[in-house]
């Protein structure tokens, strides 16, 4: 078989075995976070510092039995945890970590990642009707509004930076931004707006505070996983954390350089041999890496830092502010292109 066929293959191999471990990881951040942040320890019991707390829980969901409830769809209740967790895995393999580092790089990877953020509100409204809970069934309807809403705006900030790329290639908008101006090259300077439109919509579309309108508990329960149990609940808080770590990796990507090191054009110009080398796409896998890890670590921060949105709240602002925003930005940067291309 062709050598590039088992590059791709070990590329894939290692990016799903690190989302597995890096949700685990997210989950262990979030308590730490949060305890040091409410002044408590947060888990400090299972292995050292605790750290072996989020295994611990998996063993736990997977020995749980498994309940569904007697007039649910069994076969939809059974589906829509798997469809989270397939499409937050598969949205990882249009990510560059590194140069040539990517499991699937096309041309319209942009609209494929699009695609992806839409299919996945599919699960969640699955997961709500299956169920026959009302609780679940208006946790499913709250996220099919709530994400239907904010696409609208994410996908106009998107579009600025392909206007601005002149590409629908994700490697592409990265090589784009690395121009000779170092970091002032990165779309967050040259779009700022785009920028924060798309950091605000993506906390909605993953359904993290204050966004989390779908499972809210004061409310709903557990909103559409409020009838899940064992490894089906586990699978839903897989995508969770799966789903927000991907989108940290795409504001990375279309923001903040992606993979490339900050001023990497200078340093390529003073050591050309580094080019291509081993030891460059190590350091462009960490660069990404720390990049996406430091957003995750914004994720969280958030969460506990801000309380819910209400309904009403939450529609006005996605419809009444970062739409027009939205559409008004989409308009100034295809001017500006038109102007300065």
């Amino acid at each position: 078989m062709n050598l590039a066929w088992y590059w791709t293959a070990l590329i894939a191999f290692v990016i799903v075995n690190f989302l597995l471990i890096s949700a685990s990881v997210l989950v262990y951040a979030e308590r730490k976070v949060s305890g040091y942040m409410q002044n408590r320890p947060g888990p400090n019991r299972v292995g050292p510092f605790g750290f072996l707390q989020p295994f611990a829980d998996v063993v736990k969901l997977v020995f749980k039995e498994n309940i569904v409830p007697a007039l649910a769809n069994p076969f939809v209740h059974s589906l829509a945890p798997m469809m989270m967790v397939v499409i937050a895995m598969t949205a990882g393999a249009l990510i560059p970590f590194a140069h040539n580092v990517v499991i699937a790089d096309m041309d319209v990877s942009v609209l494929v990642l699009l695609a992806l953020t839409s299919i996945s509100v599919y699960g969640v409204t699955l997961a709500g009707w299956s169920s026959n809970s009302k609780y679940s069934l208006l946790g499913g309807l709250r996220s099919s509004a709530q994400m239907i809403s904010y696409e609208l705006s994410m996908g106009l900030s998107v579009l600025s930076v392909v206007l601005i790329a002149s590409s629908l290639s994700l490697t592409e908008i990265v090589t784009d931004q690395a121009g000779g101006w170092g970091i002032l090259g990165w779309n967050v300077f040259r779009n700022p707006i785009g920028a924060i439109l798309f950091i605000v919509t993506a906390f909605a579309e993953t359904n993290r505070a204050p966004f989390d309108l779908p499972e809210a508990e004061q409310e709903l329960v557990g909103g559409y996983h409020t009838e899940y149990s064992g490894m089906k609940f586990g699978m839903f808080f897989l995508a969770e954390y799966v789903n927000f770590f991907i989108a940290s990796f795409v504001i990375v990507t279309l923001f903040f350089g992606g993979y490339m090191l900050p001023f990497e054009s200078l340093i390529l110009a003073q050591w050309p041999a580094l080019a291509g080398s081993i030891p460059l796409m190590i350091m462009q896998i960490g660069t990404v890496i720390i990049k996406a890890g430091f957003f995750a670590y914004v994720f969280i921060w958030v969460r506990w830092t801000l309380p819910r949105f209400k309904y009403q709240q939450l529609m006005t602002l996605g419809w009444k502010y970062l739409l027009p925003i939205a559409l008004v930005n989409a308009m100034l940067v295809a001017v500006g292109v038109m102007i300065f291309s």
